[in-house]
């Protein structure tokens, strides 16, 4: 290495040395969050998804509960670009579905009927869906010209209901039922932690027993217990609410802790008792200059909390505990792949994991690179 080329390294380095010392919190979180491979990756994955949470209507190539009653349990449909003529499509196609019944079995198999096709395309005309239930639309981005064709991504159930839709669908019940709890869960938890912290005393000593008390019984069976005391009377959003409950009553222990932990160590700071003799009251010292003073701390323990929530929910609804249809969620549609019999007949019914998998691992990534931003000087 040349004399110049060292010369210039040292440069860099001592710029990006002095970058360092003057750049704001934000942007020291920033440049280490980059750095992070997997969590630059889930990034996008988590805004796709949010994406489908918000668009799924108009994202689903059919109706939430649209039955195709000629085509019950089908597999998953394949694309093609060729037809048997040789002919070259740009955009894809899929052939029609020929049923057949096995007459000893009673076992419905289905093979490629090659003399119909049918061609798929961008913004095409299907049923009529309202979007959040206001927008009213018939065009969707992607999916058959014909709405009645047997286009399947993930094939169908046992009632014939396209299961890519429905997964769909899923991912905004999934998912804003893990916002919902989220954001119960950190308002419990910030609130009981910070009083416990800032105030001690009897406060403190009750609600670090109701921690422990709430710690020592497994989630699990604790969640299991207390959804099924939820009333089976109850309607869809009654029950969806009575979960979102059972969730956040449980969930907040280990925000609480870490909230009551901070607040220890920075109550006696000095801009704390300089707000104090100023005459602040200790909902302001709490609200304006104690908790923001590791707000990144909270939005990572928020990240990482979602996924927990999701397979929370997915884990009762799959048990049948949770939520019920006519409510569609990833849970729900996993309740069809329960046995050996539907497993090893129809696998396809196992495919709504991949939106599982994939959500947690996202979630998960995120949250380890926010964590490690958080601490932006650390190496």
């Amino acid at each position: 290495m040349s004399a110049v080329t060292v010369v210039e390294t040292r440069k860099q380095r001592r710029k990006r040395e002095k970058d360092t010392e003057v750049a704001s919190q934000w942007k020291l979180m920033y440049w280490k969050f980059i750095k992070h491979k997997l969590a630059i990756i889930a990034l996008p994955i988590v805004i796709i998804l949010v994406i489908i949470a918000i668009f799924c209507e108009f994202l689903a190539p059919h109706t939430r509960d649209k039955r195709f009653t000629d085509y019950k349990d089908a597999p998953p449909s394949a694309l093609h670009w060729i037809d048997t003529n040789g002919k070259f499509h740009i955009l894809p196609f899929v052939y029609d579905k020929e049923r057949t019944t096995d007459p000893r079995t009673f076992r419905r198999t289905f093979t490629e009927d090659k003399s119909t096709k049918y061609g798929l395309g961008f913004f095409v005309k299907g049923e009529p869906y309202e979007l959040w239930g206001v927008f009213k639309g018939e065009v969707r981005l992607f999916g058959p010209k014909d709405k009645n064709a047997p286009y399947f991504i993930m094939g169908t159930d046992q009632l014939g209901r396209d299961l890519f839709t429905r997964s769909l669908y899923s991912t905004r019940v999934s998912l804003g039922f893990a916002g919902l709890g989220v954001f119960f869960t950190f308002i419990i938890g910030i609130t009981l932690g910070g009083l416990s912290g800032y105030l001690g005393g009897i406060i403190d000593t009750i609600v670090q027993r109701i921690i422990d008390l709430l710690l020592c019984i497994p989630h699990i069976p604790l969640w299991m217990a207390l959804a099924a005391a939820l009333p089976r009377t109850w309607g869809p959003m009654q029950l969806y609410f009575g979960m979102l409950l059972v969730m956040s009553c449980i969930s907040w222990t280990g925000l609480a802790r870490v909230v009551r932990g901070k607040i220890l160590s920075i109550r006696e700071e000095d801009f704390t008792t300089a707000a104090r003799l100023c005459g602040a009251s200790n909902y302001r010292i709490i609200s304006k200059h104690m908790l923001p003073s590791f707000a990144s701390f909270m939005i990572v323990h928020i990240t990482i909390s979602i996924p927990a929530t999701i397979l929370g929910e997915t884990a009762l609804s799959f048990l049948g505990l949770g939520l019920q249809p006519p409510v569609v969620s990833w849970g729900v549609l996993l309740q069809d792949a329960q046995t050996i019999q539907a497993l090893g007949l129809h696998p396809w019914l196992l495919l709504p994991c991949i939106f599982v998998v994939l959500t947690v691992l996202s979630f998960n990534f995120l949250g380890d690179g926010l964590r490690d931003a958080a601490d932006p000087y650390t190496r």
